[in-house]
């Protein structure tokens, strides 16, 4: 597949971009409202946060060209180096001495002065290698348990690290697209309903058997039972979405920002979103959210028809990917899912998130004229990417 892109339109893909883009903006600006309280008092800079979240927003559009120039066959190939890369990633933030702890978590590695979340390439990285592996392993896949248990043990493993940092939001949805993935790419139904089975079950054994899981969850059942205590974070969101009615209250003009919602600008940033911008508003992020799900989705069935299963399974594991995030984050904003600390991908402030999120969009991209450009081939045959 050639690297090269024609200068036709349909090469690109306008609902991708168009979507990306109001993400984007919408992500820069409410960054920008939700943090300026809280960067002036402490740091003494309001535009504190909102510059390096721009900054991110630039290096994510570089990671974003860079991944629309690749051939997809690349990542293909490096299936080995993205699986060592990902669970190596998970395994070093663990270390003593090496992992940066933050509110009680090791998530982050320091390379320098540049400073990110592990797991959010590592997520990516397992995509891309869950992809090739059943395209390479499709008989297996489809055929025996062996070739279904080889990949969820991976999926194990990475849960596990993830899960060790904490990061149970994270796990989720590693796993979810993981499984997701291997469904599309053939797996046997009694195998994924094992899996599933198997996976529910243990995720729920951890969050009721461990203290601060329970709580969140107790938290999430009943935020008004200690609205100033566990509850305090939900019950400010909510009243900040309350707040928002049909309109919202004005871009700015949002009181539960001024230090009474916790992690406004991060985890909570729909919930400022809703009240300055109102139902309306956030209803125009979902759309857009949605639309990315959408476009994914059917470019992984179109890719899948074609004869480009590497490319279809990517396709559809980002998009179940960044839909799982996003429908976690509105989840826990709007007390239906006990609180995961996920970001909002693009809309909320988390440079790690920013710039993976904008590669796997890159890749969406890519995809894209891949397909586009082999749908003005004559039909090939076989499975090879």
């Amino acid at each position: 597949m050639s690297a090269s892109f024609g200068t036709d339109a349909d090469s690109f893909d306008p609902v991708l971009i168009g979507a990306t883009l109001g993400l984007v903006v919408i992500g820069t600006v409410m960054v920008g409202s939700a943090s300026i309280s809280l960067a002036d008092r402490d740091t003494g800079e309001p535009l504190f946060f909102l510059l390096r979240h721009l900054a991110a927003i630039g290096f994510g559009t570089a990671g974003l060209l860079v991944a629309v120039s690749l051939p997809t066959q690349l990542w293909y190939r490096l299936h080995w180096a993205l699986l060592l890369l990902g669970v190596g990633l998970l395994a070093v933030v663990l270390a003593p001495a090496v992992g940066n702890s933050v509110n009680g978590a090791e998530r982050w590695l320091a390379v320098g002065p540049l400073r990110f979340q592990a797991s959010e390439p590592a997520r990516l990285c397992l995509l891309m290698y869950l992809a090739s592996y059943a395209v390479r392993r499709h008989a297996a896949l489809a055929n025996g348990f062996s070739g279904f248990f080889k990949p969820m043990l991976v999926v194990a493993v990475t849960a596990a690290l993830l899960l060790e940092e904490p990061d149970f939001g994270a796990a989720v949805v590693v796993t979810a697209a993981s499984l997701g993935v291997l469904f599309v790419a053939g797996a046997r139904l009694r195998d994924f309903v094992l899996a599933v089975t198997t996976a529910g079950v243990a995720l729920a054994t951890l969050a009721l058997t461990s203290p601060y899981r329970l709580q969140r969850l107790t938290t999430f059942l009943d935020p008004w039972q200690h609205p100033f205590a566990s509850g305090f974070q939900l019950t400010n969101s909510l009243i900040a979405i309350g707040r928002g009615a049909w309109f919202g209250v004005g871009l700015g003009d949002s009181v539960q920002k001024l230090f009474y919602l916790p992690e406004a600008h991060t985890d909570f940033v729909f919930a400022v979103l809703t009240e300055e911008l109102g139902f309306v508003g956030a209803t125009v992020v979902i759309l857009l959210f949605a639309l990315i799900v959408y476009r994914a989705l059917a470019m992984g069935h179109r890719a899948l028809r074609i004869g480009l299963p590497f490319q279809g399974l990517l396709s559809t594991g980002i998009g179940l990917m960044l839909g799982l995030e996003a429908f976690i984050n509105i989840g826990v904003n709007t007390g239906l899912l006990p609180t995961k600390g996920l970001t909002l991908p693009l809309v909320s402030y988390g440079r790690s998130s920013t710039v993976i999120s904008l590669v796997a969009l890159g890749l969406l991209m890519r995809i894209h004229h891949e397909l586009v450009v082999a749908e003005r081939q004559p039909p090939r045959r076989g499975g090879s990417p």
